[in-house]
């Protein structure tokens, strides 16, 4: 069982910045990929940007340019960098972990984002 849990979330003025950060319970070499989806109010999850084991990284078309997605194996983290926030970003974030041959999915609980216009 992997546990992921989140931080760096909070209230930030439209064109702010905030980091996210995921924490995994145990050695993230061995996930297939780990990455960061949302959901707003009314909205179902959408991807916002993943890394796989083999770097590709994918960014969902809203974010380009703006966020980035970094992994760190020695502290097991995967982290959001946001920059240039939008009253659109407001959206619960949550950290995946899909791992195994059975790409079974983690989620951690999710941490709040709050981009006020």
């Amino acid at each position: 069982q992997v546990q992921l849990a989140e931080s760096g979330g909070g209230l930030v003025q439209a064109g702010g910045s905030l980091r996210l950060s995921c924490t995994a319970s145990g050695s993230i070499r061995r996930f297939n990929s780990m990455g960061w989806y949302r959901q707003a109010p009314g909205k179902q999850r959408e991807l916002v940007a993943l890394i796989t084991s083999g770097d590709r990284i994918t960014y969902a078309d809203s974010v380009k340019g703006r966020f980035t997605i970094s992994r760190a194996y020695r502290q097991n983290t995967v982290d959001l960098q946001m920059n240039s926030l939008e009253s659109e970003d407001t959206a619960v974030y949550y950290c995946n972990a899909n791992i195994g041959v059975g790409s079974i999915d983690y989620w951690g609980q999710g941490t709040q984002v709050t981009v006020s216009s």
